[in-house]
């Protein structure tokens, strides 16, 4: 029998109520393996892996969140060319194949249990009934429609393929962009149909996340204005059908706490809509595990009193947070700005010899301390030995006269920032590993609620995109009772022990962009009340999304990717180019396709390439 055209993949079992990536390695895997209910099942779960690719390594920030306006290049990593566009960042990349490579075994994988599935025999399993196998299929339609729009989102047009792989086969041509958006849309409206609202097994692809894509998918769509994805004048509507869908099916509930969402313990909350399963197996962290923990921290080890632990996790610092996602928070009343970072860190040096600093002569010479202070501690384990804030302007002064390392803004540099923590897995095995077992967010109810108030924006009701992003703000708000942290009364111009509602600071009504509004930060081209809202969307997608691997795609479907970098990337503004809003075709498949049973030439491979590489 022929081999499956992929030679290496994971299979996965998936357990209710547990992560569903208990797997098996499976080299070489032949039809043999897969003439048993169990053996199709397994291929079935093999499909899912490919959800796994965007969270398990550096591809994850350097192909969704660097070069945009959100986030910077910090002081280490070796693909910063990607963040500054320059010439470096071309179809030899190794990077683009690699996430080129993955998506497409997805994709062969989804197609093959496709082909299989219909011709199982039942064995008592999941696939026993028609039902089961309907189910199943609408899975794999679902998972390969979503392999297509991560594609197309990265690579503009691209081969697209509805049939199983077997053997080698070399002629990929290109699909039109429009045809790739009908391919997409026809799979998520057929898992929509089948699919049940939820599934017994975690992680299981469900009608809701079907319902979300599909909203996703049509204002994707609808969102060109210049560029040409196929887009029809029912597009927005049906973005904001299927999300209402969503909203009011009573499946998901937004969490009361926004703080919650990034509590480990609590990954699988009602708001989730879909995630990548991962878990602290440690014989599958090594290949599989969730590393974005890495990528957004500070260096807070090797300060005074401070070490590398569990909690604070490796300090990568990958990216740091650009002057605009600093100042487009109200933090005084926002509280997502505050539960999104880290600003304070407790001493935890508990290894020798303890680097606690002590007070000294010129401490009490100065009038910081009293001499009795002199030679004592300046805290101990436990107490707080680091603080980062925003403050500007702070004097070196201000600085040494406090017992902790107090890192205001103007102090910040490409080591010290602040720390997201959305990502943080406190759950680690140890403090050396990179991987961990935290799921990998990809879809949650706070996101369709955005696409709900920007498919009606777009419409032209601005009374109930308003009332949807109220929802939101709402959440965001500080609650009647919650204690605030210092930096509302201390940086953010509030009062030493207000406990009242902010939620009534941050209502908005169906006026608001019909005016500039400072916060907003909009830029010049934003003339009019319809590219105001576009413009606020963006920054409200940042204030409820930021970090969670949805900026460059936003950029790109809203047309403004140049115009937002230019203004808000310091280091890509005088490299970025129109162009890079798409990436380039991978040389290594330029140089491996046929057409019409010959190798591409130069001229044609350049043909297939992206414009601009």
């Amino acid at each position: 029998m022929k081999k499956i055209a992929i030679l290496f993949f994971t299979t996965v079992a998936l357990f209710s109520c547990h992560d569903m990536l208990d797997e098996e390695a499976v080299s070489q895997p032949t039809y043999d393996l897969y003439n048993s209910e169990a053996g199709v099942e397994q291929l079935v779960n093999a499909a899912y892996n490919t959800l796994r690719f965007q969270f398990n390594g550096e591809q994850s920030f350097t192909m969704w969140n660097y070069g945009v306006d959100e986030y910077i290049q910090a002081a280490d990593g070796q693909n910063k060319f990607v963040d500054a566009y320059t010439n470096q960042l071309n179809s030899t990349f190794t990077m683009f194949h690699d996430v080129w490579t993955a998506y497409y075994q997805g994709i062969n994988t989804c197609n093959m249990a496709m082909k299989l599935i219909p011709d199982v025999v039942g064995e008592g399993g999941g696939l026993s009934t028609e039902q089961g196998k309907a189910r199943r299929i609408a899975e794999m339609r679902f998972l390969r429609g979503y392999y297509y729009f991560v594609l197309v989102q990265q690579f503009g047009s691209i081969p697209v393929s509805l049939t199983a792989t077997e053997g080698i086969n070399l002629e990929f041509p290109k699909s039109p962009v429009a045809d790739v958006y009908d391919v997409i849309i026809a799979d998520l409206r057929a898992a929509e149909a089948v699919l049940p609202q939820t599934q017994g097994d975690r992680g299981r692809i469900t009608q809701g996340a079907a319902r979300h894509f599909l909203a996703k998918v049509y204002l994707t769509r609808g969102s060109a204005v210049t560029d040409e994805r196929g887009q029809k004048e029912t597009d927005i509507d049906s973005a904001a059908y299927y999300a209402d869908l969503v909203i009011n099916q009573g499946t998901y509930a937004l969490v009361n706490n926004f703080a919650d969402l990034w509590n480990v313990a609590n990954e699988a909350n009602s708001e989730v809509i879909l995630s990548a399963q991962f878990n602290n197996n440690p014989l599958l962290l090594a290949n599989s595990g969730n590393r974005v923990h890495l990528y957004y921290q500070m260096v807070y080890d090797g300060k005074p009193g401070m070490e590398r632990d569990i909690t604070y996790g490796r300090p990568f610092r990958r990216l740091k947070p650009t002057p605009y996602t600093i100042e487009v928070f109200d933090r005084k009343n926002d509280s997502r700005f505050y539960k999104s970072f880290r600003t304070v860190y407790l001493s935890n040096d508990r290894t020798a010899p303890i680097t606690i600093p002590k007070w000294e002569q010129a401490d009490a010479d100065a009038g910081y301390v009293s001499q009795a202070l002199v030679g004592k501690n300046k805290f101990n384990v436990g107490d707080t030995a680091v603080i980062v804030t925003v403050d500007k302007n702070v004097s070196d002064a201000a600085i040494k006269s406090k017992y902790y390392l107090w890192i205001p803004q103007n102090k910040w540099n490409n080591a010290d920032f602040l720390t997201l923590i959305k990502w943080m897995d406190p759950t680690r095995l140890d403090i050396g590993t990179e991987f961990a077992g935290r799921d990998g967010l990809i879809a949650r109810l706070g996101e369709t609620y955005l696409i709900a108030a920007e498919a009606y924006g777009r419409m032209g009701d601005y009374t109930t995109a308003a009332n949807y992003i109220n929802v939101l703000r709402d959440r965001a708000a500080y609650k009647a009772g919650e204690v605030k942290p210092f930096h509302f009364y201390k940086t953010e111009g509030g009062a030493y022990g207000d406990i009242n509602s902010t939620a009534a600071a941050l209502h908005i009504d169906a006026t608001y962009w019909d005016n500039n509004v400072a916060l907003e930060k909009y830029p010049a081209s934003a003339s009019s009340t319809e590219s105001r809202f576009i413009h606020f969307i963006l920054n409200e997608r940042t204030r409820e999304l930021l970090g969670e691997l949805h900026r460059w795609n936003d950029l790109v479907r809203t047309e403004t990717f140049y115009e937002r970098v230019k203004q808000f990337h310091s280091i890509a503004a005088p490299n970025v180019q129109p162009f890079h809003k798409l990436r380039p075709i991978p040389q290594a498949h330029l140089e491996r396709v046929f057409i019409n049973g010959r190798p591409l030439t130069g001229e044609e491979r350049q043909q297939q390439q992206n414009p601009g590489y």
